[in-house]
């Protein structure tokens, strides 16, 4: 006599295809519709599931994970980031974690290129100028903005992005300058023509653009604090695609209406959606809502990882995408 099948609850709405292939395998519930679940939603489905597949938006602390009761075995997170979850009470509770890690690293480094360009280029003032129909004409010195050849790209957070951004970096004529919890290998080092700082002070100060590439940690909040992008240069450039905690929002705030950041390209918020209203009248900011993975391309292969991790999982077996508590 066959299993019984497991019993997965979907947080939120999944590619098509993804969704497809979960009713195949599973006994999964899907959402009907792509909103987010509250926090009463959200721990009644973590009493009513085997796996659980929830994504960025759903926070799963402590207290939830201590009123889920026994039936619930695996949280398959849709995503690489696991910030969201408390993996040490999880873990404590005998419940693993898995994630998606390597899917989104080419689609968020093209991003992290197309915020430099389009906030050295003042590409958004360009589109909203020809958009009102208020185009006059070509000037000689209208929207002039900022070369990126040659310029000192400093990338904070050398893992699988930041190596990806520093080759494209390369391809657009850019310095790579690199800060890291761990020095890469020489030979990678040598691969990127990346120079490591030790110092993440000394490197802030002397780049013309800093990415934002590390995940989200105690050790990192507000990395980017008030005293720290006090020493970016004023004609300086920051780039976040990671995890809006990093930066201290409101500090960066107060500093780009004062001109001593020049400008920011920003995916991902402190608050999440609820951005600091100041960041909305700048323009020499670009705000995007949380854009870097969104490929058709990159959300199959994120469901694609959660779908193995549940059916190694339903096997008997590891998952092969497991988180541990304390190698983020």
């Amino acid at each position: 006599m066959p299993a019984p099948r497991l019993s997965v609850v979907v947080t939120r709405r999944l590619p098509e295809v993804v969704e497809t292939r979960m009713k195949e395998l599973f006994d999964v519930e899907l959402r009907e519709t792509d909103t987010r679940m509250d926090r009463e939603e959200l721990s009644a489905a973590m009493r009513r599931a085997d796996v659980l597949v929830p994504c960025i938006t759903d926070h799963i602390d402590a207290a939830m994970l201590a009123q889920a009761g026994q039936k619930l075995k695996l949280i398959a997170n849709y995503g690489a980031g696991v910030d969201h979850i408390d993996i040490t009470s999880a873990r404590q509770r005998g419940v693993l974690i898995s994630n998606t890690p390597g899917v989104m690293t080419d689609d968020t480094a093209d991003m992290v290129l197309a915020l430099i360009l389009a906030v050295m280029r003042r590409m958004p003032e360009g589109l909203a100028v020809m958009q009102a129909g208020d185009w006059q004409g070509w000037s000689p010195t209208a929207f002039m903005g900022t070369r990126v050849g040659g310029k000192r790209l400093g990338i904070l957070g050398m893992g699988r992005i930041g190596q990806a951004v520093a080759r494209r970096a390369r391809a657009f004529g850019m310095q790579v300058h690199y800060h890291n919890r761990k020095r890469l290998r020489p030979e990678i080092e040598a691969e990127l023509e990346a120079t490591y700082w030790d110092s993440l002070d000394q490197m802030v100060a002397r780049m013309d653009i800093l990415s934002v590439n590390c995940p989200h940690t105690p050790s990192t909040f507000h990395l980017m604090n008030a005293r720290r992008l006090k020493l970016m240069k004023p004609t300086a450039v920051i780039v976040n695609t990671s995890r809006g905690e990093v930066i201290d929002e409101n500090a960066l705030t107060r500093m780009l209406r004062s001109g001593e950041i020049a400008g920011a390209g920003l995916d991902v918020f402190e608050h999440g959606h609820e951005i600091n209203p100041r960041l909305r009248e700048l323009a020499n900011v670009v705000l995007l809502p949380h854009m870097g993975s969104a490929t058709l391309e990159g959300r199959i292969e994120m469901g694609e990882k959660v779908i193995v991790n549940i059916k190694t999982f339903a096997d008997g077996h590891r998952p092969p995408d497991l988180v541990v508590p304390g190698t983020l």
